[in-house]
Protein backbone atom coordinates (compact mmCIF):
# COMPACT_ATOMS: atom_id res chain seq x y z
CA UNK A 1 0.00 0.00 0.00
CA UNK A 2 1.17 3.03 -0.76
CA UNK A 3 0.39 6.35 1.33
CA UNK A 4 1.35 9.69 0.26
CA UNK A 5 -0.25 13.22 -0.02
CA UNK A 6 -0.63 13.84 -3.60
CA UNK A 7 -2.09 16.70 -6.03
CA UNK A 8 -3.55 19.25 -3.13
CA UNK A 9 -1.30 22.16 -3.95
CA UNK A 10 -4.07 24.51 -4.01
CA UNK A 11 -6.03 23.86 -1.47
CA UNK A 12 -2.37 23.85 0.72
CA UNK A 13 -1.70 27.30 -0.71
CA UNK A 14 -5.47 28.29 0.50
CA UNK A 15 -5.03 27.29 3.78
CA UNK A 16 -1.25 28.98 4.47
CA UNK A 17 -2.82 32.19 3.57
CA UNK A 18 -5.62 31.65 5.94
CA UNK A 19 -2.87 30.36 8.51
CA UNK A 20 -0.59 33.30 7.72
CA UNK A 21 -2.97 35.69 8.42
CA UNK A 22 -3.11 38.39 10.94
CA UNK A 23 -7.13 38.54 11.83
CA UNK A 24 -8.96 35.84 13.40
CA UNK A 25 -10.11 33.56 11.08
CA UNK A 26 -13.32 30.99 11.24
CA UNK A 27 -12.68 28.31 8.37
CA UNK A 28 -14.89 25.34 7.12
CA UNK A 29 -13.74 22.20 5.59
CA UNK A 30 -16.16 19.72 4.22
CA UNK A 31 -16.34 16.88 1.97
CA UNK A 32 -17.68 13.35 1.73
CA UNK A 33 -16.00 10.76 3.99
CA UNK A 34 -12.82 9.71 3.17
CA UNK A 35 -12.19 12.13 0.98
CA UNK A 36 -8.68 13.47 2.87
CA UNK A 37 -9.86 16.23 4.85
CA UNK A 38 -8.12 15.20 8.46
CA UNK A 39 -4.50 14.65 6.13
CA UNK A 40 -4.77 18.20 4.43
CA UNK A 41 -5.44 20.43 7.37
CA UNK A 42 -3.07 18.19 9.31
CA UNK A 43 -0.03 18.35 6.04
CA UNK A 44 -0.87 22.27 6.28
CA UNK A 45 -0.10 22.74 10.06
CA UNK A 46 3.11 21.24 9.96
CA UNK A 47 5.45 22.80 11.97
CA UNK A 48 3.10 24.89 13.59
CA UNK A 49 1.61 24.59 16.90
CA UNK A 50 -2.21 23.87 17.25
CA UNK A 51 -4.89 22.03 19.24
CA UNK A 52 -6.46 19.09 17.00
CA UNK A 53 -9.35 17.24 18.24
CA UNK A 54 -11.67 14.74 17.02
CA UNK A 55 -15.49 15.22 18.11
CA UNK A 56 -17.18 12.26 19.39
CA UNK A 57 -20.53 10.86 20.47
CA UNK A 58 -20.96 13.04 23.93
CA UNK A 59 -19.01 14.52 26.23
CA UNK A 60 -16.77 16.67 23.89
CA UNK A 61 -16.27 20.33 26.25
CA UNK A 62 -14.35 18.15 29.04
CA UNK A 63 -12.74 16.09 25.99
CA UNK A 64 -11.72 18.84 24.24
CA UNK A 65 -10.56 20.84 27.01
CA UNK A 66 -8.42 17.95 28.61
CA UNK A 67 -6.99 17.34 24.91
CA UNK A 68 -6.31 21.47 24.71
CA UNK A 69 -4.17 20.63 28.02
CA UNK A 70 -1.80 19.31 26.50
CA UNK A 71 -0.73 22.94 24.74
CA UNK A 72 -1.86 24.99 27.12
CA UNK A 73 -1.71 23.32 30.69
CA UNK A 74 -3.49 25.97 32.48
CA UNK A 75 -6.51 24.48 30.97
CA UNK A 76 -6.68 21.84 33.16
CA UNK A 77 -8.27 24.35 35.94
CA UNK A 78 -10.81 25.92 33.56
CA UNK A 79 -14.47 24.35 33.88
CA UNK A 80 -15.80 22.34 30.84
CA UNK A 81 -17.05 25.34 29.27
CA UNK A 82 -16.61 26.18 25.70
CA UNK A 83 -16.70 29.96 26.20
CA UNK A 84 -14.13 29.74 28.96
CA UNK A 85 -11.66 27.13 27.56
CA UNK A 86 -11.60 29.15 24.17
CA UNK A 87 -10.67 32.17 26.31
CA UNK A 88 -7.21 30.33 27.08
CA UNK A 89 -6.71 29.37 23.06
CA UNK A 90 -7.04 33.19 21.98
CA UNK A 91 -4.31 33.59 19.30
CA UNK A 92 -4.00 29.87 19.07
CA UNK A 93 -4.68 27.13 16.04
CA UNK A 94 -7.56 24.56 16.96
CA UNK A 95 -9.39 22.16 14.61
CA UNK A 96 -11.84 20.50 15.69
CA UNK A 97 -12.49 17.65 13.35
CA UNK A 98 -15.94 16.17 13.22
CA UNK A 99 -18.19 18.93 14.17
CA UNK A 100 -21.47 17.33 13.07
CA UNK A 101 -20.64 15.04 16.24
CA UNK A 102 -20.81 18.53 18.57
CA UNK A 103 -24.17 19.49 16.92
CA UNK A 104 -25.51 16.36 17.59
CA UNK A 105 -25.23 16.41 21.14
CA UNK A 106 -26.42 19.74 21.60
CA UNK A 107 -27.43 21.81 18.95
CA UNK A 108 -27.14 25.03 20.58
CA UNK A 109 -23.38 24.56 20.14
CA UNK A 110 -23.72 26.79 16.92
CA UNK A 111 -24.89 29.35 18.75
CA UNK A 112 -22.13 29.13 21.35
CA UNK A 113 -19.94 29.36 18.45
CA UNK A 114 -20.85 32.23 17.36
CA UNK A 115 -20.89 33.68 20.69
CA UNK A 116 -17.28 32.66 21.11
CA UNK A 117 -16.35 34.14 17.44
CA UNK A 118 -18.15 37.46 18.05
CA UNK A 119 -16.81 38.21 21.48
CA UNK A 120 -14.44 35.80 22.93
CA UNK A 121 -12.31 35.77 20.00
CA UNK A 122 -12.45 39.61 18.65
CA UNK A 123 -9.34 40.98 18.12
CA UNK A 124 -7.37 38.20 18.20
CA UNK A 125 -5.00 35.98 15.95
CA UNK A 126 -6.89 32.87 16.76
CA UNK A 127 -7.65 29.99 13.59
CA UNK A 128 -10.69 27.78 13.98
CA UNK A 129 -10.98 24.88 11.68
CA UNK A 130 -14.57 23.12 11.79
CA UNK A 131 -13.96 19.96 9.72
CA UNK A 132 -17.13 17.47 9.24
CA UNK A 133 -18.16 14.53 6.94
CA UNK A 134 -21.40 14.56 6.78
CA UNK A 135 -22.01 16.73 3.85
CA UNK A 136 -25.81 17.37 4.90
CA UNK A 137 -25.43 18.58 8.49
CA UNK A 138 -22.72 20.86 7.41
CA UNK A 139 -24.27 22.35 4.38
CA UNK A 140 -27.63 22.81 6.29
CA UNK A 141 -26.88 23.84 9.91
CA UNK A 142 -23.01 25.54 9.21
CA UNK A 143 -22.91 26.91 6.16
CA UNK A 144 -26.63 27.91 5.67
CA UNK A 145 -27.83 31.52 6.03
CA UNK A 146 -30.46 30.07 8.95
CA UNK A 147 -27.28 28.96 10.91
CA UNK A 148 -25.75 30.77 13.81
CA UNK A 149 -22.49 30.95 12.16
CA UNK A 150 -23.74 32.25 9.09
CA UNK A 151 -21.39 35.63 8.25
CA UNK A 152 -18.90 34.62 10.43
CA UNK A 153 -16.72 31.81 8.50
CA UNK A 154 -13.66 33.63 6.53
CA UNK A 155 -12.70 30.67 4.35
CA UNK A 156 -14.64 28.05 2.81
CA UNK A 157 -13.08 24.45 1.25
CA UNK A 158 -15.37 21.79 0.17
CA UNK A 159 -13.08 18.20 -0.39
CA UNK A 160 -13.14 16.94 -3.84
CA UNK A 161 -11.89 13.64 -5.19
CA UNK A 162 -8.59 13.83 -7.06
CA UNK A 163 -8.69 14.11 -10.66
CA UNK A 164 -8.10 10.75 -12.79
CA UNK A 165 -4.44 11.96 -13.84
CA UNK A 166 -3.44 12.18 -10.57
CA UNK A 167 -3.35 8.37 -10.42
CA UNK A 168 0.08 8.48 -11.81
CA UNK A 169 1.72 9.14 -8.34
CA UNK A 170 0.12 6.52 -6.22
CA UNK A 171 0.79 3.92 -8.56
CA UNK A 172 3.86 5.10 -10.80
CA UNK A 173 4.39 1.40 -12.82
CA UNK A 174 0.43 0.65 -13.53
CA UNK A 175 -0.37 0.99 -17.08
CA UNK A 176 -2.92 3.86 -18.63
CA UNK A 177 -5.25 0.84 -18.78
CA UNK A 178 -4.70 -0.46 -15.21
CA UNK A 179 -5.58 2.80 -14.41
CA UNK A 180 -8.44 3.35 -15.36
CA UNK A 181 -9.52 -0.26 -13.64
CA UNK A 182 -8.58 1.43 -10.19
CA UNK A 183 -10.73 4.10 -10.80
CA UNK A 184 -13.28 2.60 -11.68
CA UNK A 185 -13.14 1.39 -8.23
CA UNK A 186 -11.27 4.18 -5.74
CA UNK A 187 -12.75 7.21 -7.88
CA UNK A 188 -10.27 10.02 -6.85
CA UNK A 189 -11.13 9.12 -3.45
CA UNK A 190 -7.48 8.82 -1.12
CA UNK A 191 -8.60 6.84 1.19
CA UNK A 192 -9.23 3.68 -1.53
CA UNK A 193 -6.54 4.63 -3.19
CA UNK A 194 -4.30 3.75 -0.30
CA UNK A 195 -5.57 1.01 -0.15
CA UNK A 196 -5.08 -0.16 -3.66
CA UNK A 197 -1.82 -2.38 -4.36
CA UNK A 198 -0.84 -3.29 -7.94
CA UNK A 199 -1.46 -5.36 -10.11
CA UNK A 200 -5.06 -4.38 -9.18
CA UNK A 201 -7.04 -7.69 -9.96
CA UNK A 202 -4.55 -9.79 -7.54
CA UNK A 203 -5.27 -7.26 -4.74
CA UNK A 204 -8.95 -7.45 -5.28
CA UNK A 205 -8.81 -10.91 -5.30
CA UNK A 206 -7.32 -10.72 -1.73
CA UNK A 207 -9.61 -8.65 -0.83
CA UNK A 208 -12.80 -10.40 -1.50
CA UNK A 209 -11.43 -13.24 -0.11
CA UNK A 210 -10.29 -11.47 3.15
CA UNK A 211 -12.93 -12.09 5.95
CA UNK A 212 -11.55 -8.67 7.36
CA UNK A 213 -11.79 -6.75 4.57
CA UNK A 214 -13.15 -3.13 4.73
CA UNK A 215 -15.09 -3.65 1.28
CA UNK A 216 -17.75 -5.99 3.19
CA UNK A 217 -18.49 -3.05 5.26
CA UNK A 218 -17.92 0.23 3.82
CA UNK A 219 -21.05 0.92 1.65
CA UNK A 220 -23.08 0.36 5.30
CA UNK A 221 -20.76 2.47 6.90
CA UNK A 222 -20.83 5.45 4.47
CA UNK A 223 -24.99 5.23 4.53
CA UNK A 224 -24.96 5.05 8.31
CA UNK A 225 -23.09 7.94 8.67
CA UNK A 226 -26.20 9.82 7.02
CA UNK A 227 -29.20 8.17 7.22
CA UNK A 228 -30.52 6.12 10.79
CA UNK A 229 -32.39 3.49 8.13
CA UNK A 230 -30.85 2.87 5.31
CA UNK A 231 -32.63 -0.06 3.48
CA UNK A 232 -34.49 1.81 1.04
CA UNK A 233 -31.17 3.52 0.60
CA UNK A 234 -29.58 0.54 -0.24
CA UNK A 235 -32.18 -0.94 -2.77
CA UNK A 236 -32.19 2.42 -4.64
CA UNK A 237 -28.50 2.97 -5.02
CA UNK A 238 -28.72 -1.10 -5.95
CA UNK A 239 -31.10 -0.39 -8.72
CA UNK A 240 -29.28 2.75 -10.22
CA UNK A 241 -25.81 0.78 -10.24
CA UNK A 242 -27.52 -1.80 -12.37
CA UNK A 243 -28.22 0.79 -14.96
CA UNK A 244 -31.98 2.02 -13.92
CA UNK A 245 -31.50 5.44 -14.23
CA UNK A 246 -34.85 6.18 -15.02
CA UNK A 247 -37.64 7.22 -12.01
CA UNK A 248 -39.90 4.77 -12.67
CA UNK A 249 -37.57 2.07 -13.12
CA UNK A 250 -36.34 2.87 -9.50
CA UNK A 251 -39.30 2.42 -8.39
CA UNK A 252 -40.62 -1.02 -9.63
CA UNK A 253 -36.71 -2.22 -8.55
CA UNK A 254 -37.26 -0.96 -4.93
CA UNK A 255 -40.91 -1.73 -5.09
CA UNK A 256 -42.07 1.91 -3.51
CA UNK A 257 -44.56 4.40 -5.00
CA UNK A 258 -42.84 7.69 -3.16
CA UNK A 259 -39.19 8.06 -3.60
CA UNK A 260 -38.94 11.74 -3.79
CA UNK A 261 -37.49 12.11 -0.06
CA UNK A 262 -34.97 9.44 -0.44
CA UNK A 263 -33.73 10.66 -3.81
CA UNK A 264 -33.73 14.21 -2.43
CA UNK A 265 -31.11 13.21 0.38
CA UNK A 266 -29.07 11.16 -1.57
CA UNK A 267 -28.39 14.21 -4.05
CA UNK A 268 -28.10 16.23 -0.65
CA UNK A 269 -25.67 14.54 0.81
CA UNK A 270 -23.69 13.58 -2.94
CA UNK A 271 -24.03 10.35 -3.26
CA UNK A 272 -26.36 10.44 -6.24
CA UNK A 273 -26.22 13.34 -8.74
CA UNK A 274 -29.72 14.18 -10.94
CA UNK A 275 -28.91 15.18 -14.46
CA UNK A 276 -30.82 16.97 -16.99
CA UNK A 277 -29.59 17.14 -20.75
CA UNK A 278 -27.82 20.41 -21.37
CA UNK A 279 -30.47 21.35 -23.97
CA UNK A 280 -34.32 20.60 -24.44
CA UNK A 281 -34.87 18.34 -22.04
CA UNK A 282 -37.34 18.34 -18.79
CA UNK A 283 -36.70 15.35 -17.21
CA UNK A 284 -33.16 13.83 -15.73
CA UNK A 285 -31.62 10.68 -14.90
CA UNK A 286 -30.40 9.42 -11.50
CA UNK A 287 -26.27 8.83 -11.41
CA UNK A 288 -24.71 7.33 -8.87
CA UNK A 289 -21.76 10.13 -8.09
CA UNK A 290 -18.77 8.12 -7.42
CA UNK A 291 -17.53 5.33 -8.46
CA UNK A 292 -16.55 3.62 -5.54
CA UNK A 293 -20.11 3.72 -4.16
CA UNK A 294 -21.31 2.65 -7.74
CA UNK A 295 -18.44 -0.25 -7.64
CA UNK A 296 -19.50 -1.04 -4.32
CA UNK A 297 -23.52 -1.80 -5.37
CA UNK A 298 -23.03 -3.33 -8.17
CA UNK A 299 -19.97 -5.54 -7.68
CA UNK A 300 -20.22 -6.45 -3.78
CA UNK A 301 -23.31 -5.45 -2.00
CA UNK A 302 -25.72 -8.14 -4.36
CA UNK A 303 -23.06 -10.75 -3.85
CA UNK A 304 -22.66 -10.18 0.11
CA UNK A 305 -23.97 -13.91 0.26
CA UNK A 306 -21.56 -15.50 -2.08
CA UNK A 307 -18.74 -13.81 -0.59
CA UNK A 308 -19.46 -15.51 2.35
CA UNK A 309 -19.47 -18.66 1.13
CA UNK A 310 -16.71 -18.49 -0.67
CA UNK A 311 -17.45 -18.72 -4.33
CA UNK A 312 -17.64 -15.29 -5.24
CA UNK A 313 -14.41 -13.97 -7.10
CA UNK A 314 -12.61 -11.64 -9.40
CA UNK A 315 -14.06 -13.76 -12.57
CA UNK A 316 -17.31 -12.68 -11.94
CA UNK A 317 -16.46 -8.43 -12.29
CA UNK A 318 -14.21 -9.09 -14.66
CA UNK A 319 -16.60 -10.74 -17.08
CA UNK A 320 -18.37 -7.13 -17.44
CA UNK A 321 -15.87 -4.70 -16.04
CA UNK A 322 -15.18 -3.12 -19.35
CA UNK A 323 -18.95 -2.70 -19.99
CA UNK A 324 -18.94 -0.86 -16.45
CA UNK A 325 -16.09 0.81 -17.60
CA UNK A 326 -17.80 2.95 -20.25
CA UNK A 327 -19.66 4.93 -17.62
CA UNK A 328 -16.21 5.83 -15.95
CA UNK A 329 -14.76 6.19 -18.72
CA UNK A 330 -16.99 9.18 -19.94
CA UNK A 331 -16.62 10.54 -16.53
CA UNK A 332 -12.77 10.70 -16.84
CA UNK A 333 -13.47 12.16 -20.68
CA UNK A 334 -15.95 14.98 -19.32
CA UNK A 335 -13.21 16.19 -16.63
CA UNK A 336 -10.79 16.33 -19.29
CA UNK A 337 -12.93 18.17 -22.31
CA UNK A 338 -13.77 20.57 -18.79
CA UNK A 339 -10.14 21.11 -18.50
CA UNK A 340 -9.59 22.05 -21.87
CA UNK A 341 -12.43 24.58 -21.81
CA UNK A 342 -10.28 25.83 -18.73
CA UNK A 343 -6.93 26.41 -20.27
CA UNK A 344 -8.33 27.87 -23.49
CA UNK A 345 -7.39 24.63 -25.61
CA UNK A 346 -11.17 24.45 -26.29
CA UNK A 347 -13.67 27.74 -26.79
CA UNK A 348 -15.26 28.55 -23.37
CA UNK A 349 -19.00 27.54 -23.51
CA UNK A 350 -21.76 28.27 -20.63
CA UNK A 351 -22.84 24.52 -20.14
CA UNK A 352 -21.27 21.31 -20.55
CA UNK A 353 -22.68 17.67 -19.66
CA UNK A 354 -24.60 14.81 -21.41
CA UNK A 355 -27.28 15.67 -23.86
CA UNK A 356 -29.99 13.10 -25.15
CA UNK A 357 -33.18 13.53 -26.95
CA UNK A 358 -35.91 11.16 -28.28
CA UNK A 359 -33.36 8.32 -29.06
CA UNK A 360 -30.57 10.31 -29.78
CA UNK A 361 -27.59 10.92 -27.10
CA UNK A 362 -24.32 12.63 -27.19
CA UNK A 363 -21.62 11.65 -23.82
CA UNK A 364 -20.64 15.12 -23.86
CA UNK A 365 -22.15 18.27 -24.86
CA UNK A 366 -20.77 22.18 -24.30
CA UNK A 367 -22.89 25.51 -25.65
CA UNK A 368 -22.22 28.68 -25.97
CA UNK A 369 -25.79 29.93 -26.31
CA UNK A 370 -26.27 28.92 -30.26
CA UNK A 371 -23.32 30.84 -31.12
CA UNK A 372 -21.04 27.75 -30.48
CA UNK A 373 -21.47 23.63 -29.85
CA UNK A 374 -19.05 20.91 -28.99
CA UNK A 375 -19.96 17.25 -29.22
CA UNK A 376 -17.77 14.54 -28.04
CA UNK A 377 -17.70 11.07 -27.92
CA UNK A 378 -16.31 9.08 -25.14
CA UNK A 379 -15.44 5.36 -26.12
CA UNK A 380 -13.31 3.15 -23.56
CA UNK A 381 -12.05 1.44 -26.65
CA UNK A 382 -9.39 1.21 -29.13
CA UNK A 383 -10.13 2.97 -32.56
CA UNK A 384 -9.13 2.58 -35.95
CA UNK A 385 -9.73 4.80 -38.97
CA UNK A 386 -12.97 3.40 -39.90
CA UNK A 387 -14.70 3.67 -36.19
CA UNK A 388 -13.48 7.11 -36.34
CA UNK A 389 -15.25 7.71 -39.33
CA UNK A 390 -18.42 6.52 -38.17
CA UNK A 391 -18.52 8.09 -35.20
CA UNK A 392 -17.96 11.60 -36.77
CA UNK A 393 -20.65 10.94 -39.04
CA UNK A 394 -22.60 9.71 -36.12
CA UNK A 395 -22.56 12.99 -34.53
CA UNK A 396 -22.73 15.18 -37.60
CA UNK A 397 -26.33 13.82 -37.26
CA UNK A 398 -27.15 13.45 -33.97
CA UNK A 399 -25.93 17.27 -33.38
CA UNK A 400 -28.25 18.29 -36.34
CA UNK A 401 -31.02 18.38 -33.53
CA UNK A 402 -28.74 21.34 -31.32
CA UNK A 403 -28.88 24.71 -33.42
CA UNK A 404 -25.62 26.96 -33.57
CA UNK A 405 -23.86 27.94 -35.66
CA UNK A 406 -20.47 26.81 -35.21
CA UNK A 407 -19.70 22.95 -34.23
CA UNK A 408 -16.56 21.25 -33.35
CA UNK A 409 -16.58 17.54 -32.96
CA UNK A 410 -14.26 15.63 -31.03
CA UNK A 411 -13.92 12.05 -29.63
CA UNK A 412 -12.35 11.09 -26.71
CA UNK A 413 -11.03 7.09 -26.75
CA UNK A 414 -8.22 4.94 -25.22
CA UNK A 415 -6.15 5.06 -28.08
CA UNK A 416 -6.29 5.50 -31.58
CA UNK A 417 -4.39 3.90 -35.31
CA UNK A 418 -4.90 5.22 -38.61
CA UNK A 419 -5.35 8.84 -39.84
CA UNK A 420 -7.99 11.14 -38.46
CA UNK A 421 -10.85 12.65 -40.60
CA UNK A 422 -10.49 15.95 -41.27
CA UNK A 423 -13.07 18.36 -39.08
CA UNK A 424 -12.51 15.63 -35.82
CA UNK A 425 -10.10 16.27 -33.13
CA UNK A 426 -9.19 13.13 -31.36
CA UNK A 427 -7.94 12.52 -27.54
CA UNK A 428 -7.00 9.48 -26.27
CA UNK A 429 -6.13 8.29 -22.79
CA UNK A 430 -2.05 9.17 -23.16
CA UNK A 431 -3.18 12.24 -24.22
CA UNK A 432 -5.57 12.39 -20.56
CA UNK A 433 -2.48 11.26 -18.24
CA UNK A 434 0.31 13.21 -19.73
CA UNK A 435 -1.59 16.36 -18.95
CA UNK A 436 0.74 18.80 -17.08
Amino acid sequence: MIVKFVDREEELQSLSELLDSPNMELVIIYGRRRIGKTRLILEALKGRRYVYYLAVESGNAERFRKTASRIIPELRYVRNDWEAIFHFLRDEIVVIDEFPNLIREDKTVLSVFQKIVDETLSGTRTKIFLVGSSVSMMKDLVLSYKSPLYGRRTGQLKLRPLPFPSLREFFPTASPRELVEIYGFADGIPYYLEKVETPFWEWLSREINDPKSFLKEEGDFLLRYEFEEVGTYKRILEAIASGKTRLGEIKSFVGKESLTEYLRNLIEVELVEYVKPVVGGKRGLYFIKDNFTRFWFRYIYPFLSEIELGVYSVDHIKRTYDTYLGRVFEKIALEYVSSLVRRGELPRVEKLGRWWHRGKEIDIVGLSGRRLGIFVEAKWSDLDEQDLKRLYTGLVAKSSSIDVEDRIYAVVCRSVKGSIPGGLRVYTLDDILNRK
